[in-house]
């Protein structure tokens, strides 16, 4: 393949999320062995200051697309914006994070140049001309590998589902102007919670379920605050109002892979465990032995998690001095 690997790459507030450097890594892996350049697309505002840190993962070319346009984060601009930097590369392959934006960026793209798209991938590699994915079906329970042909091919990568491996490229800048007229959305208001670690980000989460009995989400919390992580729910939680939407991890939330996940009062129904399945590490907390979550645990209590929780919190905050 002489065209070149197209990484589009997503920020918020000036920062990268870890998924773009999970998706250069990606890229950089699908290159080396096809001898193909490697270039990051960055959009945004403000964000020429950041660029370069897509080098330290092996980006040789950097675009930089900022427009005013691109602030509040709409899709619609977006994907005008990623439409005209992939006419501009011509790539072979096009790498980007499997985020509620990445997904949106992606089916919109391949929907736009009738392109293979493989979605929530695990691995990616090269099979001859192919690119090959792995991607959970069956609600994780089985891996399979889809052959991509044609150009370019789109892989939208699962978030943690890689590790981001260092390796310093050229990462040569290249400011694109993009033309953002035509797009239809624009926003009338935001509203951000501040302080809060995102779900599919965290290295640590700390998910609460039905056995929290209420709304008190505050032991959960505690623990979560002492391990640096974040907070999730099961769906039945989040039906019961316990917990907003954005905290509900499962096959219709979202699928986190922490190397750490701590599940507290959840009885581990199919749609959750899709959810959390790419856990390094699991820990079941349950008042019930024949709870479906301690047969996918790695380490599981039995016992009532509001004398259990507490107690463990008060030990890792002892630990931290």
């Amino acid at each position: 393949m002489s065209q070149p690997i197209l990484v589009i790459t997503e920020q918020l507030d000036g920062s990268f999320k870890n998924v773009s450097f999970e998706a250069i890594s990606a890229g950089r892996m699908l290159g080396e062995k096809s001898g193909q350049l490697l270039i990051a697309a960055v959009m945004g505002t403000d964000i020429e200051g950041i660029a370069r840190q897509a080098a330290a993962y092996g980006a040789d070319r950097i675009l930089v697309a900022d427009h005013a346009g691109l602030k509040d984060g709409l899709a619609d601009a977006y994907i005008q914006a990623a439409a005209q930097l992939v006419a501009k590369t011509d790539p072979a392959v096009v790498v980007i994070g499997a985020t509620s934006l990445g997904k949106d960026i992606a089916a919109r793209l391949s929907a736009r140049l009738n392109a293979p798209l493989a979605m929530d991938c695990v691995g990616v590699r090269l099979e001859g001309d192919h690119v090959v994915a792995t991607r959970p079906m069956y609600g994780g329970k089985v891996l399979a590998d889809v052959s991509l042909s044609g150009s370019p091919a789109i892989v939208a990568i699962r978030p943690r589902a890689m590790e981001p491996a260092a390796a310093p490229g050229a990462g040569e800048i290249e400011m694109v102007d993009i033309n953002l007229e035509g797009t239809n959305l624009n926003l009338v208001e935001k509203h951000m919670e501040t302080g809060k670690i995102e779900l599919t980000e965290a290295d640590v989460v700390v998910s609460g379920g039905r056995g929290m009995g209420g709304e008190d989400f505050s032991l959960v919390e505690a623990l979560a605050k002492a391990l640096d992580g974040a907070v999730g729910a099961s769906r039945s939680a989040v039906d019961e109002g316990w917990r907003p939407v954005s905290d509900q991890v499962g096959q219709t939330g979202k699928v986190v892979a922490p190397n750490l996940y701590i599940a507290c009062g959840v009885s581990g129904a199919i749609q959750h465990l899709a959810g959390m399945a790419s856990s390094r590490i699991v820990v079941a907390i349950n008042k019930d032995p024949e709870a479906p979550i301690f047969s996918k645990c790695d380490f599981g209590i039995v016992g009532d998690l509001f004398d259990i929780v507490p107690a463990v919190t008060a030990e890792i905050e002892k630990l931290k001095g």
